[in-house]
C-alpha cells in the first residue's frame, strides 16, 4: 500500500506521528470507452477553449471565480488557509461513536504510527478501546477540510472520514405518504413477523458482489464467441389490496433467500 498522507494526530499536548492509507479498493470492472466503428480508445484532452490547442499538466493552474474574474490559487494558497490542518489531524472532542448517525460516515483509512510513534499510538488506541470513545478531529486532504473521528477496530486505529451537515440535502422534496396511509395492524404483525423470520447474525463475507462476478462471465462467454442468453425480469410491485395476502406468502418461504444462496 501507498500512503496518502502523512503528519501527526494531536491527542491533548501528544503528537503521534502517523500515515494514512485508504481502506478501500475498488470492485467495478474498468470499462474503457471506445469507438463503436473500429474499437479505438476514446482519450479525453485538456484543451484551451480559446485556442483549440492541448494544455500540458504542468501548465495548468486552479483558479476561482469572484467578481467574473478568476483568481489563481497555488498550492501554498491552499496550506496558508490552514497550516496545521494540513499536517495535523486534530482531536478536537471526545464523542460516543453510536451518537454518530451513519449518514454522516464516509471514507474510512488505516492509520500507521510513524517511527517514533508507537508507544503514543498504542496508548490512544487502547484508551479509546477502553473508554468507548472516538475522537473527533478535522484535517486537510487534497486541498479540502475534511471533519472525521478516529476510532479503534480490532488491534489498530481507523480514520473514518465524516460529511459535513451542509453536504446532506434535507429529504423536504420527496413525495412521501401522508398521515392518511393506513396499516392494519394484522399488517404490521405479520410484516414483523417476517422480520423475526429473516432474522440473522450480520456476516459482512456472506455477501459478495454478484452483478460483477456475472457481468465478467458474460464478457467471458462473448470473448469466446458464445452468449448467454438472458432472461427479461419483470418486477410486480404489491398493490394496497395484495399486501397481507403476499406477506402471508412471504412467510410460508416462498420468497426467501438464505445467507448460502446470496454467497455462492
Amino acid at each position: 500500500m501507498r500512503a496518502i498522507w502523512s503528519g501527526s494526530i494531536g491527542f491533548g499536548l501528544v503528537n503521534i506521528p502517523v500515515k494514512l492509507y485508504s481502506a478501500i479498493q475498488e470492485s467495478r470492472l474498468d470499462l474503457d470507452m471506445l469507438d463503436k466503428k473500429d474499437h479505438a480508445r476514446i482519450r479525453y484532452q485538456r484543451v484551451n477553449e480559446n485556442t483549440g490547442k492541448e494544455v500540458a499538466w504542468e501548465q495548468i493552474v486552479k483558479g476561482y471565480l469572484y467578481n467574473d474574474e478568476y483568481v489563481i490559487v497555488e498550492d501554498e494558497d491552499f496550506e496558508e488557509a490552514s497550516p496545521k490542518k494540513s499536517k495535523i489531524i486534530e482531536i478536537e472532542a471526545f464523542v460516543q461513536e453510536e451518537e454518530i448517525d451513519d449518514i454522516y460516515f464516509e471514507t474510512p483509512y488505516f492509520i500507521e504510527p510513524e517511527k517514533g510513534g508507537a508507544k503514543a499510538y498504542e496508548l490512544l488506541l487502547k484508551t479509546l478501546q477502553k473508554t468507548g470513545k472516538a475522537g473527533l478531529s478535522r484535517f486537510v486532504l487534497r486541498t479540502k477540510e475534511h471533519l472525521a473521528v478516529v476510532r479503534p477496530r480490532e488491534n489498530y486505529l481507523l480514520l473514518q472520514q465524516l460529511r459535513f451537515e451542509q453536504e446532506l440535502r434535507a429529504p423536504d422534496d420527496l413525495s412521501l405518504p401522508d398521515s392518511r396511509t393506513k396499516v392494519s395492524k394484522k399488517e404490521l404483525d405479520m410484516a414483523e413477523e417476517l422480520v423475526k423470520q429473516y432474522t440473522t447474525a450480520f456476516d459482512i463475507s456472506q455477501y459478495k458482489d454478484e452483478y460483477t462476478a456475472e457481468l465478467i462471465k458474460i464478457i467471458k462467454a462473448k470473448a469466446s464467441g458464445k452468449r448467454r442468453t438472458v432472461k427479461k425480469m419483470k418486477i410486480v410491485h404489491t398493490k394496497s389490496d395484495d399486501l397481507f395476502d403476499q406477506l402471508k406468502a412471504s412467510l410460508g418461504g416462498g420468497g426467501r433467500t438464505t445467507n448460502k444462496k446470496r454467497a455462492s
